[in-house]
């Protein structure tokens, strides 16, 4: 792979390869086989936990004996008082029947009382024993992560467990209604007369399975659709991170294709999820609506086979006011809350994650970075993807970057933050941007870099106009905030140059000053854990990627500022030995004076030349440089002897490369 292709990256593009971002690794869950499926761990889980609370399960259930009571009554005695009262012409009796099935309502509500007092017994250890797993494990990661504990802990004890002791305490009411309604009406029918079960069970029992057999596909498609749902929410997060980055690596069409591509993922399973719950609601309509419509028209054979009238309007009461009501609300239970909760319980199945083993030795070492041979200066660099040369350091007639006469503003009639500004870059020179906030300096390197297009004037690069097709193979964009992903050092390292080798890698440590981050994660290979990563180490991770692709034209947009001095000092006099052009946008004095020219940013009065000559022509900048001298900045290392002769001092290049003749402006 050519490099000029590889460094067709900048640091935080975010259409990279999902092949080399490997997500961070969450130690509390190990993988599990496919065929374990979610309900068969919570299950397994469950059956000790159940064992254990035999005794609040019988006395629940014998709480509940006065509900079946009540559903028996309830259809038995409005067949008694139709048959034996109002038909038979005796109404005292039938009324007599009536008072027996409504007094039948005043033990329900005792056991309703009962059945709530012991629901807590089987409801809150549930809880509780959530809670200890979810500190357990949390204590347990910490302890191997060195402090670290993850949100999802956190969320298990405040949240999650909250879920699942409201999703269980609703299943066992309503498992618990449905199971002793179902018997009550069961029990009816067949006192009523055996034959009724012949019209009513099939539907009942068709629905049933049917519900029962969308439970898998349904929980597989949701767990589809959260997952697509999943995927573009944080595809979403990304981009809007990242819309920087995916202009200057000129990937704004994959980018869309990716976002389509997501989007119409989730699409499919959210249609797909409709589909079954179509399927869910016909189950429905089978148990709840079929049983008393065949009953009616079957109701001519039953009356002939001995069913009398009552038994017939006592098979309909057990139907409409008992059975329905309870099979809808239990398949609806388990449809919603019984689905989150099976998906809450199996996130607590897994074990505590062991104690941090002894670091295991490096897959594969470093070379010595004594013997690593440094890249060498004058090494060639491979030329652009459209074919044009790769611009040499000593021929410096086609500059790497050029902005002519451009303009920029934020807005029809806002002040023009860039105005008519003319600056040429020239291959291997080191320029250095200063000036105070606002005035410019990030939005210059934005245009420079050509990912934001200038309002008026041109920009070019080696000597022809900027296009987005050929930024990845000029140029490279270091923001202030450096983007580190989850995966281990080398990929993070080798992510604009996948092929450079051990030797570049250990020789780029020490010229950029990574060996100190690199001696403390042990090898290339270690993982990399970004919230664990300093601002400066992130920095100096992004800048040693850069380093690797030594890009023609490189642009550190404060991509220094979280480093000390020292720190600042050695990854810039890396930067400026390789022979691409170095433009800093710098936050210190230090760096201007590194520099072979500084470009100080005032509005209408920019101003270009090196320290010495800005030091005698720029008020500005001699403010800046008494503003910019901390006692614990280097000077004499750092410090260039100002010229005598400034009068006939050029930049280099052989010309003033800086004009602006814009009207007054308050930028």
């Amino acid at each position: 792979m050519k490099r000029g292709h590889d460094r067709t990256r900048p640091s935080r593009d975010t259409a990279r390869p999902s092949r080399r971002v490997r997500p961070a690794r969450d130690t509390a869950r190990e993988p599990r086989p496919a065929r374990d499926s979610a309900l068969r761990r919570v299950a397994r889980e469950a059956r000790p936990f159940l064992r254990a609370r035999t005794g609040a399960i019988l006395r629940l259930a014998g709480w509940s004996l006065l509900e079946f009571a009540q559903t028996f009554l309830s259809g038995y005695g409005v067949a008694r008082a139709l048959d034996d009262g109002f038909l038979a012409g005796r109404p005292a009796t039938g009324l007599l029947w009536l008072a027996v099935a409504a007094v039948a309502v005043l033990p329900a509500v005792l056991a309703a009382r009962g059945v709530f007092g012991r629901l807590a017994d089987l409801v809150e250890p549930l809880r509780d024993g959530l809670v200890r797993r979810a500190v357990a494990r949390a204590l347990s990661g910490a302890l191997g992560r060195g402090g670290d504990v993850s949100t999802r802990s956190l969320s298990q004890v405040t949240h999650q467990s909250e879920i699942a002791r409201d999703g269980w305490a609703g299943l066992v009411l309503t498992l618990r209604s449905f199971v002793f309604t179902a018997a009550g009406a069961v029990t009816g029918l067949l006192a009523l007369s055996p034959a009724l079960l012949l019209i009513v069970l099939p539907p009942l029992v068709l629905g049933a399975a049917l519900f029962v057999g969308t439970l898998p596909p349904m929980a597989a498609r949701q767990r589809a659709y959260l997952a697509a749902d999943e995927a573009y929410a944080a595809h979403a997060g990304e981009l809007a991170a990242s819309v920087r980055d995916i202009a200057a690596a000129g990937t704004a069409e994959p980018t869309v294709d990716r976002s389509r591509a997501l989007a119409e993922t989730q699409l499919a399973a959210s249609r797909s999820l409709a589909r079954w719950s179509a399927v869910r609601v016909v189950a429905l309509a089978v148990c709840g609506r079929f049983p008393p419509l065949l009953l009616l028209l079957g109701a001519p054979w039953l009356l002939r086979n001995g069913l009398t009238p009552g038994g017939l309007v006592g098979a309909l009461t057990y139907l409409t006011q008992a059975l329905a009501p309870a099979v809808q609300a239990l398949m609806t239970m388990l449809g919603t809350a019984g689905g989150r909760l099976v998906v809450v319980l199996d996130r607590f199945t897994d074990a505590p994650p062991p104690p941090a083993d002894a670091p295991r030795p490096p897959a594969e070492a470093l070379p010595p970075a004594a013997d690593a041979p440094r890249p060498a200066v004058d090494a060639p660099i491979s030329p652009a993807a459209d074919g044009s040369p790769p611009p040499h350091n000593g021929a410096r007639a086609t500059p790497v970057a050029e902005l002519h006469a451009v303009s920029f503003a934020y807005g029809p009639r806002a002040h023009p933050v860039l105005d008519r500004l003319s600056l040429t870059v020239g291959a291997g020179e080191h320029l250095a941007v200063v000036g105070p906030s606002g005035s410019g300096k990030s939005t210059l390197a934005a245009v420079l870099a050509g990912t934001e297009r200038p309002t008026g004037g041109a920009v070019r690069w080696r000597g022809r106009p900027a296009r987005p097709a050929d930024a990845t193979s000029v140029r490279v964009l270091l923001p202030q905030h450096a983007y580190v992903f989850s995966g281990s050092l080398r990929d993070n390292l080798r992510y604009l140059r996948p092929d450079v080798g051990d030797r570049e890698i250990a020789a780029m440590a020490q010229a950029v000053g990574l060996d100190a981050l690199l001696s403390r994660l042990g090898s290339l290979d270690a993982d990399v854990e970004p919230e664990r990563l300093s601002q400066g180490e992130r920095q100096l991770v992004a800048l040693g990627r850069a380093y690797l692709a030594a890009p023609p034209l490189l642009i550190l947009d404060e991509a220094t500022s979280r480093l000390d001095p020292a720190a600042e000092t050695r990854a810039e006099l890396a930067f400026a030995a390789l022979p691409g052009a170095l433009v800093v946008v710098a936050h210190r004095l230090s760096s201007a004076r590194r520099a072979d020219r500084t470009l100080v940013m005032d509005g209408p009065r920019t101003r270009c030349g090196t320290h010495g000559e800005l030091l005698r022509s720029s008020a500005l900048y001699r403010d800046l440089s008494g503003l910019w001298e901390p006692e614990d900045e280097p000077d004499e290392a750092d410090a260039t002897p100002e010229p005598k002769a400034p009068e006939e001092e050029r930049p280099r290049g052989g010309e003033q490369a800086v004009t602006a003749n814009p009207p007054p402006s308050p930028v």
